[in-house]
């Protein structure tokens, strides 16, 4: 194969991939929050 095309498919796999991950991160940060809302919930119900 042509180095020139090589190098293009390899930056747009690298691309996709750090697209993913910050997909990924978002998610699991929302998951995250999700979780420490809840946790604050029923601390507050356990305390009250």
């Amino acid at each position: 194969m042509h180095p020139e095309i090589e190098y293009e498919l390899m930056k747009n796999q690298a691309s996709e991939l750090r697209k993913a991950a910050a997909e990924h991160r978002r998610v699991r940060e929302a998951e995250r929050a999700n979780k420490s809302e809840r946790r604050s919930v029923f601390g507050k119900l356990r305390f009250s």
